[in-house]
């Protein structure tokens, strides 16, 4: 099988912050999104979404964000200053039902100002961090700050923290398993485009995963 090269080719070597920007947000899609609420040192909630974001180990179970600096003056973004002083923050799944809510989070408030207050974001107390759960979420995750990677050229930065507790609303759980489609979240495309799950596609597992999720033997297991 042969196959002719007339693809645009862009070099990677020397790349500018904005170009790489447009081009790797609109190659890696679907994005997941993560809602996430922390508290400042006042106990004012900020609440912001972050995309570049997904989880990063099983055992325990580890979540990693990428949290850049602000495009204008470079500072550092208010979840990423609260997660440096608190070392906690929750991720909460941004779903259809939550996305004008989410979307609207994602608007550049001064510190002092709290996102959950000015758009009426119902919250909830978490059981082992100081920062709320977002209540219209069906999944809350509350995570405690494992490590900080700083990323490339000093933009961005890698958040992990390991998940502390799973809060889990029983109409997308049933006490085994997370009913993905029923959770109905949303992701992120390049530019000003969100997407939904769409078209849901099956085929069987080929190598038995942690736990067996979804494993029903079907495919030759590898050692």
């Amino acid at each position: 099988m042969s196959a002719s090269d007339n693809f645009h080719f862009v070099d990677g070597e020397g790349l500018d912050t904005a170009a790489a920007y447009r081009l790797i947000v609109g190659c890696v899609v679907p994005r997941p999104v993560a809602w996430i609420t922390t508290v400042d040192g006042e106990g004012r909630v900020n609440a912001a979404p972050f995309s570049s974001y997904n989880y990063v180990a099983t055992s325990p179970p580890m979540l990693g964000v990428n949290i850049a600096a602000r495009a204008g003056d470079g500072a550092m973004k208010d979840t990423a200053r609260n997660i440096l002083a608190s070392r906690e923050f929750v991720v909460n799944v941004a779903t259809e039902a939550t996305m004008e809510a989410m979307h609207g989070s994602a608007q550049e408030f001064p510190p002092e100002i709290s996102e959950a207050e000015v758009l009426g974001i119902d919250l909830l107390p978490s059981r082992h961090v100081r920062a709320p759960r977002i209540a219209a979420s069906p999944v809350q995750m509350e995570c405690r700050l494992d490590q900080i990677v700083p990323l490339g050229r000093g933009v961005n930065t890698l958040y992990i923290g390991e998940v502390v507790a799973f809060h889990l609303s029983p109409e997308i759980y049933d006490g085994s398993r997370v009913d993905s489609v029923k959770m109905r979240p949303v992701a992120r495309l390049g530019g000003p485009f969100y997407a939904a799950l769409g078209e849901i596609i099956h085929r069987p597992m080929l190598q038995r995963p942690p736990g067996g999720e979804g494993w029903t033997g079907v495919g030759k297991e590898k050692a």
